[in-house]
This record gives C-alpha cells, structure tokens and sequence, in this order.
C-alpha cells in the first residue's frame, strides 16, 4: 500500500534477514562439526562476539581459533593496546550442555545438565546438576555444579530458604539446547539475564558463562580503580587479591564478585557469583557480560530491587549485615608511615590539641615494631608507647596499630613466641611437603598463620592479649592480607602442577603466575588449598581480629583492612590502599567509596592527602574537606615525605581544615544513625545520587558528587586552582548547609548542572527538602562532642513537610540494640500556615534550626524498644 511504500525496502530487508536466521537456525539444530562456515561468523555483530580464545599470552591464530570450532575474522587493533573485539569467538551453534531433565521440587527446581561433546579445557564434566530456589518474591538463586561428586564451595554462611517465593516479580523460562536461561522482570518484561548467547562451559579448572545486559548501566565489580560506571568497551575486571598501589586495570586487594545494573525505566537488580577462586569478568558494548573462573561452582544469587537501594539490602541480607562501629571510629583519624618515634607520634598529637583540632584516634605505621615483628614495639624508639597511648585515653582519643599476618621465622628458637607458639600448634599455611611455608615480607623470612582454622584464632587472640597488657590499644589495622609476599610463592618458589600452572590463568599479562608477589596457590591451608581460599585470606583475618577485640575490650570492636571479600562488613571496614598525592587520587576515592558502599562495607575511605609522594598545601586541602565526610576519616602518609596532617600547614589551610573537621563533629549523630540504618537493614551510607534519584539517567554516571544518606550532597573541588566547582542537582529544592535561614540557601533546580562558589576554605553542603537532621555542637573529640546540645535543622519541603531520624546509645557498648538499650526518635515536621493558610499548605519552603536537646548518658531500657521504622521512601 502507498502507507508502506516509503519501507518497503525496510520490510524486504528484514525479510531477507529473517529467512537467513531460520536458515540458520536450522543448520544449529542439525549440528556442524569443525570450524565454523565463513558466512556463519559474518552474521554475529562485532559487539556480540564472545571471545572464544580469552588467554592473553598467546597470539590467537586461525589455525588455534579453528582447532575449538570457533570462528576467525580479524579486525582493528584497539586503542592504546586494550583488547578490542575478539578475533577468536563463538559461532551460534558451539557445543554446549542440554537440558536432559527438568523437576519441580518444594523450592523451585533442579535439573540435569550433560554435554556431548567434550569441551576444549581438559576435565571438563558430562553432566551437571542445577538447583532453581525461588527464596523470596526478589531473590532468586541458580546454583550448578558436578553432578556426581561435590566440589569446593565458599564455606560463607547464607540465609536458608524455608518455602518457595509465592509471588516472585521474575519468570524463568529454559532453553533446553543448547542450555540457557532467560530471566525476565515481570512488570516490565526486560529481560534481565539470558545466557543463550554463549556456550555454557564447565571444566575442573575453567568454569565459563556468558549473558547479556538490559543496559549498559553497569556497577560493582570491584575491587578496581575505575569510574563508579563501568566502560563496557571491551573491559575485563580481574579478580584475585593482589598488593598493588592503585591502579588503573590492575586488579587490586580485594574481591568481589558482584554487580548492580540499572535498567531502562529507573528499575535495578543485582547478581551476585558466590565463588572465591580466582576469577575475571569481560564486559562488552552488546551489551554483555562473561564470567570466567578457575574452580568452585556457579552459585549465583539475583536480586531484584527493584530499586538500587533495595538490590543493596537484598545483597547484604545473603552476606550479612555490616557491624555498627563505635562512635569514635567516625571521628578523624591520623597516622603516618615515619613518625620515627614514639615521642614524635606524641608531639603530633599535641599540636592537634594545641591548635583544638578535632583528632579521635592516633595511629602508627609498622615502624613502631621491633625488626618489623607483630607484637612487638621498638624498646628504643618506641619505649613510650604505653606512656602515649595511656595520654591518649585520658584526653578521650585512641589508639590504633597496624599488623601485617606474616609471621617472623627467623628468630632464636624460644625467642618469639608467636612463631614459636604457631609452629608447635601447626598454624601455618604448609607446603605440599606438609612444611611451614616460607616466604619474605617486612621483617624478613615470615610463615603466614591459617585463619581458616579456628585454632588459630585462638592464637592470634592469645598473641593480641599478651601486647595488650603492654599497649593497651583500641583498634587494629590489619594490613598486607591478600597474603602480600616480597618473593612469588615461596623461598623455595612452586611445586610443578594444576594448582600453580592452571590451565588457565584470569587476567594476567604476559603469563605471569598465579603465585606472583603472594604464597603458592598449592599451599595446604585447613579449609582447603590455597588455590580456592586465596581472596578470603583477609575476611578471616579480619573475623579473627574482631572477634579477639572484643573478647579483649569487651566492647565493639574497630578493625580497618586491606584485602576484602563479600561479609567483610560485618567485620571490619577498609581503606582503599597505598594511593598518591595526587589530583586524580583524590578523586578516585569517590568510586571507590561508593562502590564500597555497594558491597556492603559502609566503612571506607582513602589516605587523605594521599600516602605516597609529596602533598602540596592546596591539594591537601580540598582533599581534607573531601576526606572530612568520608565515611572513615584518616590522613596517612609514607617515611621519608614532608608531613601533612593538619599542623604542618599555613594558618590559612589550618584553619580551612579545622573547620571542616568541625563540621564532620557537628554531624556525627547523623552520621551515626546512617550507620545503625546500615547495620539493621543494609542501607548504604555514603551513596551515589542514582541511589535517589533512579528515574534520572543524567545521574548515572555522576561520581564527582555524594551522598550522606538521603538527605546531604557533597559537591567537592577535585582540580587544582579552581575557585568554583561544577555540581548535578536533581529536580527538588536544595538548601546551602551553612546558611539554612537564609532566603538565600534555596537552590530550585528542574535537573541541573550548576556552577558553585567554592573558595579554598569552602566546601559545598546542600541539604535536601524534606529532610530533618540531627547536629550537635562539636568539640575535638566525639566523646566530648557527646556532652554538647543536640539541635535539628529542618529543611522544609515545597508542601512543608519533613521527616528525619536518631539513633542514639553509649557508642561503644555490645549489642545495644539488640539488648534494648539505645534511644531512636523520629522526627515529622508539618508546618501549620498562617492568615488562613491550612496544614500542609504548598508554600515556598525554608528551613529551621531548632535546639533539641543536651546529652550525657543515653537512657536504657531494660524491655526491648520497638524496631526502628523504615523511613518513609522505603515503605
């Protein structure tokens, strides 16, 4: 008809298409052996090639490509020598597993898997088993694995299910060949999984699967430097616990295999892989995603949301929540690689006080130690430690020391105990010879204990008690737990075999070994070899240091660590590692703690001023007001560098920090029942802006900016001489933090990018309408912060209403709201108008600062109070 006539050439086009891809789909449900047929390969769009020879150190020939059955066409190298489109891919009708069996059970479903062809990775297995559990109406879990014999799998405790979801907002369909599954969101049909795209492949030592993506809106991940959003541009993250300074494409201390991803429309979900072995994810524009490890199973847990805040919660109620901190771990924090001494550790801390500079707890790098040894202090440099740390109490502050698990073996027998004591008790990862393994950090030839083993817990807290009566301390920084290692796998380097030369290797360059700069991955551990339990090293540590620190204070414990694995939070926070003084340091730090915030870990942060390299007046500056509302404050730096904590700086930047950090004390009971939010439901406390305002794409990929909760935005200065800085404000009314009673504090913005005065004694604040927060009048401790007013400022909506909340308790004290013994309020403000106007009246909004209160002690309860509510855009 003359209606179509314009498409008509449209229409036959896509007809062509059509009758080609039932051509080939027929030719796929036949099966083709060998290499696959040209004109086959030239029908997969270059962005949807999965790459089918992903090793790294070997040049991919066609002649390699052709012997797995794949497809060859060569294209572009990309950009800056990154991996581009793969040359090597699969074509549509790869081998791969069927469905032999499908049966209802009382959770979901289970099924048999087999393959009839045998994969290219050696000891690839016949016939897995799947298991369906539809836990609850937004979480779902597909787990496959051996169907004959078990398999390692991460020993993490997870929620059981008790019955299947009655209303569950996903549908599940199968393919049956090749095998592959399809999940859709029931509200709006996207699909949010569908793995049909590349062949399934399931070896002992290579365990691979493929999906494509709803978007390209792509979070997680980590632990990587990068951009909070992650680039799909052919982009692989590796991830094995690794020391090394950050850096771009480098897979750094921690692991954490999981993603959240926003789909078109504002809805978010989550996919979690519960799989501990070494590991790599390619991403790609298809978009798509590909999961690829060397051991385990494939237990993956999906979550719903649907918004990004609920994706959160549903995660951290599979790993755990995170603990709540006491209060002084809010607080700021200092320390420095190169005090030399006690006494010059003393006389930092003086000058803060001197000049009443806020300081709730003094660090000190490895130099106190005696040789580098745990549990030791240097009894020349060092000798008045306790003398310090007895100070520090007195003046309301703490102390907090570093520990490194590799354990010295070189000293006189009898003459250390640790070793000693560990090597009696066999402690110690082993070799395959059934022999403490040896390898070199700081001070020197060092075993490194097993915390997978209970007994050795007991160990480390025996070792912690004993230093204790000596140096009292209050908090521990367990650092150099991936295991780091000064030489590759051992003194007397790897055994030959599967473990230490897998068949495959993630993301390495070059061919470089599993073992590098850390222990053997054949090291006999108790739970296992350490090949499986490499990236959990520094979860068990750290279960282990808090679980001492309370057995030893009695109180919540406070324990900051390098590497990091899913449940860390429920044990300790993490700093993001040995960064530079840098601008793009500083901003770094941004994505990496919000992403932080995502895995469940609410406390994090950076070096301020950075730890490596020399700092100049302007950068620490901005860096200390950014660092200021980190969720964990501390400025560290390396020996042999110009100081930077607050003193060593001009009155002018002196001053500009001081207030900052006056600030930060001003809001720490805000800050505190962020924290207690976090720890009763998972919620985040630091944020992304997409975590509010989902329905804004332009927020996507905003990581300059943040969060504190719901309610405050931080716009910081993240270049050099700048005396403004550019700021994304969302549709709703904004007030300026420091001049809420002014008529000049409203900022109304319909979605928009503002440019903001910001002197070098200037941070931006802005409240959020419709937002009630807590404040207190600051002192230099939190402890004396604690005794000052309490007063409200309320930020009215344009209908005059607010909402905000406390939680408030001793700060320190186990369990208190478990036990009942806390205080939480919850605060609404409605404004009743004037001259006729009724209750909640539209009227131009404006903001109050109310006193509320003065505090000293909590009250207590003996009866348990009631469940906080959730607040009101979470019901």
């Amino acid at each position: 008809s003359s209606e179509i006539a314009p498409c008509s050439g449209l229409l036959i086009t896509a007809v062509l298409l059509s009758t080609i891809t039932v051509w080939v789909l027929r030719q796929v449900s036949r099966g083709w052996h060998g290499p696959a047929p040209p004109f086959q390969c030239h029908l997969v769009p270059e962005s949807h090639r999965y790459d089918c020879y992903p090793e790294r150190s070997v040049v991919v020939t066609q002649e390699l490509c052709e012997s797995r059955g794949c497809c060859f066409i060569e294209t572009l190298p990309a950009v800056g020598g990154k991996r581009g489109v793969p040359w090597c891919f699969y074509p549509p009708n790869f081998p791969s597993y069927v469905v032999q069996s499908l049966n209802q059970t009382t959770l979901g479903m289970t099924g048999l898997l087999v393959r009839r062809e045998k994969a290219y990775y050696p000891k690839d297995i016949q016939v897995l088993r799947m298991d369906v559990e539809f836990q609850t109406n937004t979480r779902l879990r597909i787990k496959i694995t051996d169907a004959a014999k078990p398999r390692y799998e991460v020993p993490l405790e997870v929620p059981r299910a008790m019955k299947r979801a009655e209303n569950p907002i996903y549908s599940l369909e199968f393919s049956q060949d090749p095998f592959g599954v399809l999940l859709r969101r029931q509200g709006t049909g996207t699909v949010l999984l569908n793995t049909t795209v590349a062949p399934l492949i399931f070896a002992d030592q290579f365990l691979q699967i493929s999906t494509t993506l709803p978007s390209r809106f792509l979070y997680g991940l980590g632990e990587h430097r990068s951009t909070l959003l992650h680039s799909l541009d052919w982009n692989t993250l590796t991830l094995w616990a690794r020391d090394v300074a950050p850096t771009e494409s480098f897979n750094l201390y921690g692991a954490h295999p999981f993603y959240l991803l926003m789909e078109e429309g504002g809805d978010a979900h989550g996919v979690f892989l519960l799989n501990s072995n070494a590991m790599e994810v390619a991403l790609q524009p298809a978009p798509g995603l590909t999961w690829r490890t060397i051991g385990g199973v494939l237990d993956f847990y999906i979550f719903l949301g649907p918004d990004p805040n609920m994706v959160i919660q549903q995660y951290q109620e599979v790993i755990g929540f995170p603990a709540m901190p006491p209060l002084w771990a809010l607080g700021f924090h200092l320390c420095r690689w190169g005090y030399g001494s006690s006494n010059e550790t003393w006389q930092t801390a003086r000058a803060m006080r001197n000049f009443q500079i806020p300081q709730d707890a003094q660090w000190n790098d490895i130099d106190y130690m005696d040789g580098y040894r745990d549990f030791t202090f240097d009894p020349q440099k060092f000798a008045s430690l306790p003398s310090l740390v007895e100070d520090l109490h007195k003046h309301g502050q703490h102390y907090v020391m570093i520990l490194d698990p590799g354990i010295s073996s070189t000293s006189p027998r009898g003459s250390y105990w640790p070793f000693d004591e560990g090597l009696r008790r066999g402690l110690f990862l082993n070799t395959t010879q059934g022999q403490p393994l040896i390898g070199q950090v700081w001070p020197g030839y060092t075993a490194f204990p097993d915390f997978s083993n209970t007994d050795t817990h007991q160990w480390w807290l025996e070792n912690l008690q004993r230093f204790h009566t000596h140096v009292p301390f209050d908090g521990l920084w367990i650092d150099m737990n991936e295991p780091s290692n000064f030489m590759d796998g051992s003194e007397e380097g790897c055994p030959p075999g599967e473990l230490d030369s897998p068949p495959y290797t993630p993301g390495k360059e070059g061919g470089e070994m599993q073992a590098a700069l850390t222990v053997c991955a054949s090291a006999k551990q108790n739970a296992s070899v350490h090949y499986n339990l490499h990236n959990l090293y520094g979860l068990k540590e750290a279960e282990a240091t808090a679980s001492a620190l309370i057995q030893i204070r009695g109180k919540r414990p406070f324990v900051i660590s390098r590497s990091t694995f899913p449940s860390q939070g429920r044990y300790s926070g993490h700093w993001l590692g040995d960064n530079r003084s840098q601008w793009k340091d500083m901003y770094y730090s941004i994505p990496g703690m919000l992403s932080f915030s995502l895995f469940g870990i609410p406390l994090v942060g950076a070096d301020i001023c950075g730890f490596s390299g020399s700092t100049s007046e302007e950068l620490c500056t901005r860096w200390m007001q950014l660092g200021a509302f980190y969720p964990f404050s501390r400025n560290h730096n390396t020996q042999n560098e110009k100081a930077q904590d607050p003193t060593a700086f001009s009155p002018l930047a002196r001053t500009a920090m001081k207030d900052v950090l006056l600030t930060r004390y001003s809001l720490l009971p805000f800050l505190y029942t962020l924290f207690h939010r976090a720890h009763l439901q998972g919620e985040t406390v630091a944020r992304p802006l997409f975590f509010e305002f989902p329905w804004d794409v332009t927020t996507y990929g905003l990581d300059r900016q943040f969060l504190w909760g719901q309610s405050l935005l931080v716009t910081p200065v993240l270049e050099p001489g700048a005396d403004s800085v550019l700021g994304y404000f969302p549709q709703g009314v904004w007030y300026d933090f420091y001049t809420v009673r002014s008529t000049m504090a409203l900022t109304f913005s319909s979605g928009e990018m503002l440019k903001l005065s910001a002197p070098l004694d200037h941070l931006n604040l802005h409240l959020r309408e419709g937002s009630i927060l807590p404040t207190q009048k600051p002192a230099t401790t939190s402890k004396a912060t604690r005794g000052n007013p309490l007063r409200l400022i309320v930020a009215l909506s344009p209908h005059t209403t607010a909402w905000g909340d406390l939680f408030w308790d001793d700060g320190e004290s186990l369990d208190t709201f478990e036990r009942g013994n806390y205080s939480y309020l919850v605060f609404n403000a409605t404004e009743v108008g004037h001259g006729g106007e009724g209750r909640g009246a539209s009227r131009t909004p404006h903001a109050h600062t109310i006193p509320f209160c003065r505090t000293s002690s909590p009250p207590t309860s003996s009866m348990p109070a009631p469940r906080p509510p959730m607040s009101p855009l979470m019901q």
